[in-house]
């Protein structure tokens, strides 16, 4: 199980929803960091280097998604990390851009909470949280 994920949307009502879904994980000792642009998740990822994942919208104010995965390519440290784009954008070039950027997976919005367990287990080389398989 990651020890942080980071939540990178501009909605308050997404990250209430993200709380939920990502419930399971707290409660198996994961942390859950909430940024609502991209520059704030830089600031945040630099502050946290034990920051395993990524959930990271695209439309968003003041740095979008693909900026900000851009900005965290270029830093040796941070060109591994994990990020899992989440965003209403499904067109097909949107999704290859994204992963062409260096995304590790897509998810269009709204998604089923077991899709996001899912792709979270396999960035992450762990299952998902035993409650989470019921979803």
């Amino acid at each position: 199980m990651p020890r942080k994920i980071l939540v990178v949307d501009d909605s308050e009502l997404l990250h209430r929803m993200y709380d939920l879904v990502l419930m399971r994980y707290r409660q198996g000792g994961t942390s859950i960091l909430h940024a609502r642009n991209g520059s704030q998740a830089v600031n945040l990822i630099h502050q946290n280097d034990d920051i395993e994942l990524v959930l990271l919208d695209i439309n968003m104010p003041v740095m979008n998604g693909l900026q900000t995965l851009d900005s965290l390519r270029v830093t040796k440290r941070l060109a591994q990390l994990k990020v899992i784009m989440i965003s209403t954008e499904g067109r097909e070039d949107d999704v290859k851009h994204a992963l062409a950027s260096g995304a590790h997976a897509y998810l269009t919005k709204p998604f089923n909470p077991s899709d996001l367990h899912e792709l979270i287990a396999r960035q992450c080389g762990v299952p998902p949280p035993a409650a989470a398989r019921m979803n």
